[in-house]
């Protein structure tokens, strides 16, 4: 099970994220609690480059934008709602992660690999499973929003995901991670994708 911790902002929760052998972590550069300066994201990424991916997390970003990011920050993935990353111009190199939200349209052509998440980004409140399982069998469908190591095995198993991304769901307080709680989330994950190993 692919797992991305998003929202990074401190070096701690790096180094947590690090610790737990996430697969990626993301940098916030839309409105947000959570948003960093692409400075402050390439000094927070230095340990992890080469470890895990590294992803841009934008949101109707104008060029100009994007083209700092890119810049300074570097990514591995800019993450972005799949209408912006048509207007964008990108680099042919540089992988996207493209965003579908519970209740819009559908691109054509369909991604190979996606984000799907609620209508609204940061609010910490599960989206509809129910609209994610039913896009699941149509690309690796990353399953986002209001995930926490609570709800994320009944999320695994109803939405049946190639991966997950937690942010709220594992901090202490707005913007602040818990290693803790990155912890714990992770070890959930890890221990249901094992269990449907066993199972099938």
């Amino acid at each position: 099970m692919w797992i991305k911790v998003c929202g990074m902002t401190m070096e701690e929760g790096v180094r947590a994220a690090l610790d737990a052998k996430v697969d990626a972590i993301g940098f916030v550069f839309a409105e947000s609690k959570r948003r960093v300066t692409p400075q402050r994201a390439a000094d927070l990424a230095r340990p992890a480059r080469g470890r895990v991916r590294c992803i841009a997390v934008t949101k109707h970003p104008d060029q100009r934008t994007v083209d700092e990011i890119l810049k300074v920050f570097g990514p591995d993935v800019l993450q972005s709602d799949w209408q912006d990353l048509r207007s964008l111009r990108l680099p042919r190199e540089l992988e996207v992660l493209p965003v579908l939200r519970a209740g819009g349209e559908e691109p054509s052509p369909f991604p190979p690999r996606f984000l799907f998440e609620g209508p609204v980004s940061g609010t910490g409140v599960p989206t509809d499973w129910r609209a994610a399982r039913a896009l699941a069998g149509r690309g690796d469908l990353i399953l986002a929003g209001g995930l926490s190591s609570t709800n994320v095995a009944s999320a695994i198993a109803e939405v049946q995901p190639f991966g997950v991304d937690v942010s709220s769901g594992v901090e202490s307080s707005p913007g602040i991670k818990s290693p803790a709680k990155i912890a714990g989330f992770v070890a959930a994950v890890r221990a249901t994708a094992l269990l449907k190993e066993r199972v099938s």
